[in-house]
């Protein structure tokens, strides 16, 4: 597992940039980066880089009941 600077496990389904596509050949995307993939984007930007995300933020967990403003 790849880590953040912060020693956390750098996993797209824990940032905020993650998003799935819901197209099958590419079914898995990235904000940050602006692009869709088969493979989940952390081990693109791993494999093509050699450097784990620089993008990765975590997402902020929301309780429910709680409204956030837009």
């Amino acid at each position: 597992m790849v880590k953040s600077s912060n020693n956390s496990p750098v996993t797209c389904k824990s940032c905020r940039y993650f998003f799935i596509t819901h197209t099958p050949p590419h079914p898995y995307g990235c904000r940050a980066m602006g692009f869709k993939s088969s493979r989940l984007p952390f081990r693109v930007v791993l494999d093509c880089s050699g450097l784990p995300c620089q993008a990765f933020e975590k997402k902020q967990k929301i309780s429910p009941g709680i409204r956030v403003k837009s």
